[in-house]
């Protein structure tokens, strides 16, 4: 019975820390259903089906993360392609989305605006989340925008591509490293998740052992963690318009750092916390 089966992959992972839940997950997917399908009647794994299944459960044990097993990761509204290579989205830069969906809600209400399309640059875009979902809901809501994607690394160049083909939005891709990208555009609206995490802080130890899989290139971000940051603001300010607005995600520990640097270029500094109640993100306008 898979309900049997279930009872004991969960036990499984409860004695390690993994959710519990994600051995349902993984048997919704092995089985081509949603997860609460499982709840509502009676399933059975043929033979291919119970090996798989066995095989994910293993994976999952050593750590491999749930959304590179899967291949989805559930962001706001949207669930996205990824795997080995690139960033998973996590529920804390969904802030981001909001705060930029706000912001150009804001410049559209304003009486300089003259119906044009609203500029926005996902630096670092990965997998194309923050870009893609704010695309996604601009459309929705009827406001206008250009959205550019920017990323370097071919594997997330790939899980970014396969994304807005795959929600079919209108986000263009320049590949190019951040320092040097779109020399001579200027914007009105700057998104950022850069790399943060201090190089000191060790995966298994300060951090979750799921990290390891994910490309080191997205996670760390120098000695202190602000080396990469600083040169998304660096960009940043170069990019955007005067009066634009900069939005980026941050170490818990770093916004006095990040400040020091941001008043040279940007007022209207400020800080906000995610989910769990720490400083996770900032905002701040290019004077």
């Amino acid at each position: 019975m898979l309900k049997e089966r279930l009872r004991a992959a969960r036990e499984k992972l409860n004695e390690i820390d993994i959710p519990a839940t994600d051995a349902e997950h993984l048997a919704a997917f092995v089985l081509g259903i949603e997860r609460m399908q499982l709840h509502a009647r009676e399933f059975s794994f043929n033979s291919d089906q119970e090996k798989e299944f066995t095989d994910l459960l293993e994976e999952r044990v050593k750590g491999v993360p749930l959304q590179y097993l899967t291949g989805a990761a559930p962001f706001r509204h949207l669930v996205f392609e990824v795997g080995p290579g690139v960033l998973i989205p996590r529920p804390e830069t969904e802030l981001l989305v909001d705060a930029a969906l706000v912001e150009i809600e804001r410049m559209q209400a304003t009486t300089e605006w003259n119906g044009r399309a609203i500029s926005v640059v996902d630096l670092g875009s990965g997998s194309g989340a923050i870009a893609v979902s704010i695309a996604y809901e601009a459309r929705l809501r009827g406001m206008p925008v250009q959205i550019v994607a920017v990323e370097s690394e071919p594997d997330a160049l790939n899980w970014l591509k396969r994304n807005i083909a795959k929600h079919e939005v209108d986000v263009r891709v320049v590949e190019s490293r951040v320092e040097s990208a779109l020399q001579d555009v200027r914007c009105d609206l700057v998104i950022a998740n850069p790399p943060y995490i201090p190089n000191a802080l060790e995966i298994g130890r300060d951090l979750p052992i799921e990290l390891k899989y994910e490309p080191v290139s997205a996670l760390y971000g120098g000695r202190d963690g602000i080396e990469v940051p600083l040169l998304f603001i660096e960009a940043a300010s170069r990019i955007l318009k005067n009066g634009g607005r900069f939005l980026m995600e941050h170490h818990e520990s770093q916004f006095d750092s990040l400040f020091a640097t941001l008043k040279r270029d940007f007022r209207e500094i400020n800080s906000f916390q995610d989910l769990n109640q720490r400083p996770r993100w900032v905002s701040a306008r290019k004077s």
